[in-house]
């Protein structure tokens, strides 16, 4: 569906939108504005990263938006993202997206029906910043569910599937972070040397924030795991050690009873009147050897 949401009559420039276009209306919209094919090839692509581009008679740039009703265990781009294609010149803006997006509703809203956009370039700062936005309040959920478990792996609680969790934590810190990275060419370019003023300042600011903030929640969601394996492992060299512990105490005792067990004629044990309380007396006397061996070395 193509929808002008701005007339260069009243706001100095045109603001067309696709939303879940057809061929054909991709078609009509790149043979009225001259678009080059590459980039309609890269449009079209639902799995394309950030980029920006430049172009013989316009400007090419690909945000990716977090999408608002993406699976909880969701850790892919596509299942964690929706992309947005951006063409733009002073005189018109193009924007493309396949899934329904209340960012283009928003900035509509802020900038266009308000005449607080004087440019497509202001239009096209606005856009980028609300897309990191879009990842800013899920950063802080996210830290959230690190503090989450990062209390149930030192509480040793064992409820709730810890390892499970912080996967898919890990995976959706570590797909935003990637973003924000190959995000940075485009915030270069919106922040040059000559085009630098209040707003891409404004959005450099924003953006270096938002990359900061999943590059500290990158390193805990690491530490963490390591923290939480090194802790298991701990945990099973206690077990070892009790198991070890035990079987210390009954190897001995097994050896005299397989000895006494043997059914052979001629042992003088078997029948000395005092054979078996003597026996029992000599594996008591070997366990509490090993005890107070064992205290002594400080293993118990």
């Amino acid at each position: 569906m193509i929808q002008l949401l701005a007339s260069k009559k009243q706001n100095g420039f045109d603001w067309v939108d696709l939303s879940a276009p057809n061929n054909d209306e991709i078609k009509q919209v790149a043979q009225r504005y001259t678009l080059h094919e590459a980039s309609i090839k890269d449009c079209m692509q639902p799995d394309h990263l950030p980029k920006y581009e430049l172009f013989d008679n316009y400007t090419f740039a690909i945000l990716r938006v977090l999408a608002a009703n993406h699976p909880h265990e969701a850790d892919t781009i596509q299942e964690l993202t929706n992309k947005i294609s951006i063409f733009f010149t002073k005189n018109y803006l193009i924007t493309v997206h396949r899934a329904e997006s209340d960012l283009i509703d928003l900035v509509k809203t802020k900038r266009i029906d308000t005449g607080r956009c004087d440019s497509t370039f202001h239009l096209l700062n606005s856009l980028i910043r609300e897309s990191i936005l879009t990842f800013e309040q899920p950063g802080i959920k996210l830290s959230e569910s690190l503090d989450y478990y990062e209390e149930r792996v030192f509480l040793r609680q064992r409820k709730s599937p810890i390892l499970r969790g912080l996967y898919f934590v890990k995976r959706k810190i570590d797909v935003i972070r990637r973003l924000m990275l190959l995000s940075y060419e485009i915030i270069e370019n919106i922040d040059s040397k000559e085009r630098s003023d209040v707003y891409t300042r404004d959005l450099r600011d924003l953006y270096i924030r938002t990359q900061t903030l999943f590059d500290n929640l990158s390193e805990n969601t690491a530490q963490l795991l390591s923290i939480y394996f090194s802790i298991s492992s701990q945990r099973t060299n206690e077990t070892m050690r009790v198991l070890t512990v035990f079987s210390v105490f009954f190897m001995p005792l097994t050896f005299i009873a397989g000895i006494y067990g043997m059914n052979f004629k001629f042992m003088p044990e078997l029948t000395w009147p005092y054979g078996y309380p003597a026996v029992l007396l000599v594996m008591v006397g070997i366990s509490t050897g090993i005890y107070f061996w064992f205290k002594r070395k400080g293993w118990l």
